[in-house]
Parts: structure tokens; C-alpha cells; sequence
């Protein structure tokens, strides 16, 4: 139970780390930002909705793959209560 405590609080900090530093990457980009100031509101949501589909699949993509390593990584000693299998 505590793993999962600790592993929820990586994700947790993970993600709010990730959510503070799309603003700040996001403003690098010139061309974007002319774009979108010079266009309408209706542009502009359809510009962050973009941007919200090709961020979203390598992510979740990601948080996938890390997810089963981290679960496929030592599938004999994952229950600390069950003897050690090298003991004879």
C-alpha cells in the first residue's frame, strides 16, 4: 500500500509539473502566437484544440508504457509477504 501512496504522488507530481510548464513552452512559438492574436475567437479554439490532439495520444502513450514496465519489472518479488525465491 505504501508503494501505491508513493507511486500516486510521483504521477501527481509529475502532472504538475508537466501542467506549469506547457505555458511557459507554449509562448515560444511566433508564428503561433500571430496567428492566433490576429484571428478570431472561434480560430482560437480550434488552434487549442489541435494542440489538445497532439499532445494527448504521445502522452497517454507514455504514462501507458511507464505504467506496465513499472508493473512487468520484477514480476517474482512483487509480494513482500511471499518467501524469496534465491532462498533454498
Amino acid at each position: 500500500m505504501r508503494e501505491l501512496r508513493l507511486w500516486l504522488a510521483r504521477l501527481a507530481l509529475a502532472g504538475l509539473l508537466l501542467l506549469t510548464a506547457l505555458p511557459a513552452v507554449s509562448q515560444t512559438c511566433s508564428l503561433c502566437y500571430t496567428q492566433a492574436a490576429s484571428s478570431g475567437q472561434r480560430m482560437i479554439r480550434a488552434l487549442q484544440g489541435g494542440i489538445v490532439i497532439l499532445v494527448l495520444p504521445p502522452t497517454l502513450a507514455s504514462v501507458g508504457m511507464i505504467f506496465v514496465v513499472y508493473h512487468k519489472r520484477n514480476p517474482v518479488c512483487r509480494d513482500e509477504g511471499a518467501p524469496n525465491a534465491d532462498a533454498w
